[in-house]
């Protein structure tokens, strides 16, 4: 009876070749995938990058309008006091 039972719970090891064929596609879409994935997540990291640069270069832009905004509302001030209205 064990033996009947041993034969009963035996299984197939065989691997056609369409299987095999299957697993590397398989393998292969996989590893495809993850390349692609890789190199969308670079060119991101890239993208995002440039836009923080850009970011940082419109910042110091518009700090510098602000002194010179504020040193000519001083000046157009003293300008202004200097004048005499008659």
């Amino acid at each position: 009876m064990a033996n009947e039972n041993s034969k009963s719970w035996q299984f197939n090891r065989q691997v056609n070749a369409s299987t095999l064929v299957q697993l590397v596609l398989l393998a292969c879409l996989i590893i495809g995938s993850y390349v692609n994935l890789q190199r969308q997540l670079d060119l991101l990291q890239r993208d995002v990058s440039m836009l923080v640069q850009c970011q940082k270069d419109s910042s110091n832009k518009l700090e510098n309008l602000s002194a010179k905004s504020i040193s000519y509302e001083y000046r157009l001030r003293a300008m202004e006091k200097g004048v005499t209205y008659e």
